[in-house]
């Protein structure tokens, strides 16, 4: 992985992908007690910043391979990133998700036109081990939800962005909270931060209980959550860090941040609040760290991430209407 590769992946999604703006509340400044800039890209197609990675990867194949078609698995967001890369791009798609994935994201997977199969995460079956038979079987081409080097420089594509529009409002210095399950946005915005605004430091934001890149960037090795479910923040639950990305995140990222559930719903009110933005609990935690865990950043300033807004309707309504 290198900034070559996500510059690329830029050229290649040039015109597609949504160019989010970068958000700024003088409310939300108050609370945190310090500048707060938020990349909301809640607004991207299909609602996440997956769709960065899923139009990467799937552009990046050759025509044969494409007209094959690809296989993803995912709890929701990266399916659906897929699945329009792929409508857009003619390619068939395949997407394995579990049993208990939000509905919204089980149905906009379908309405997308992939063909949608499940498995049973809370009961232990694997999704690899199933994805990885079904592109065997059908001869399709396995697109990963973050130890995939496309798919990081997809994603690496909204530090960029980050870069340009942090200095267009003269934040030069400051820490990244970004939201991080396995790290492919984490680790693509480092590397492109680096590069273009190396005084902008990431820091990766994960669910209480669910903080394996934390530990692993204390203990220099990759660590493994216990529990497969357990976290409103589904987006975001992923076994352990990625192979090719946790290199990364040892070399360029600063202490995780942990943040209990609790604290995303606040957040996902206050978004919506002060900014009119919906976010689901997994793409509200970075904002929920710079509110709430404010001991935990020296910078002056911060950037937050909000990575996606597919919250079913009824989880939504409950944050609102408590905070």
């Amino acid at each position: 992985m290198n900034i070559e590769m996500i510059e690329a992946a830029a050229g290649r999604i040039a015109g597609v992908v949504r160019r989010t703006p970068m958000l700024t509340s003088p409310f939300l400044d108050e609370i945190a007690g310090r500048r707060v800039l938020m990349k909301p890209e809640c607004l991207q197609h299909t609602g996440s910043f997956k769709f960065r990675g899923g139009y990467s990867a799937v552009s990046a194949l050759d025509d044969e391979t494409r007209e094959r078609g690809v296989l993803a698995f995912s709890s929701g967001n990266h399916a659906q990133g897929v699945a329009w890369a792929s409508k857009l791009l003619g390619a068939p798609a395949v997407i394995v998700m579990p049993l208990d994935a939000p509905a919204i994201k089980l149905a906009n997977t379908k309405a997308m036109g992939a063909e949608v199969i499940t498995y049973d995460r809370i009961g232990g079956e694997s999704r690899e081990d199933l994805g990885t038979r079904l592109a065997k079987e059908r001869g399709l081409t396995l697109i990963r939800p973050y130890d995939e080097p496309h798919v990081i420089a997809g994603q690496g594509t909204t530090g960029l962005e980050i870069a340009e529009q942090s200095a267009d409002l003269g934040v030069t210095q400051a820490d990244v909270l970004v939201c991080c399950g396995g790290g492919g946005l984490t680790g693509g915005i480092a590397l492109a931060l680096e590069a273009e605004a190396p005084d902008l430091r990431v820091r990766p934001v994960e669910p209480v209980g669910f903080d394996d890149v934390a530990r692993s960037l204390i203990s220099g090795q990759i660590e493994n959550n216990n529990a497969p479910s357990g976290s409103i923040c589904d987006a975001i639950l992923t076994p352990a860090p990625g192979k090719k990305t946790f290199p990364i995140l040892r070399r360029l990222c600063g202490p995780g941040i942990v943040v209990p559930d609790e604290d995303c719903l606040r957040a996902m009110a206050e978004a919506f609040n002060r900014l009119k933005v919906v976010a689901e609990p997994g793409g509200a935690i970075a904002l929920a760290a710079a509110l709430y865990h404010g001991d935990k950043i020296e910078s002056d300033a911060v950037v937050v991430v909000i990575s996606g807004g597919n919250v079913d309707p009824a989880q939504f309504r409950d944050a609102i209407s408590r905070f």
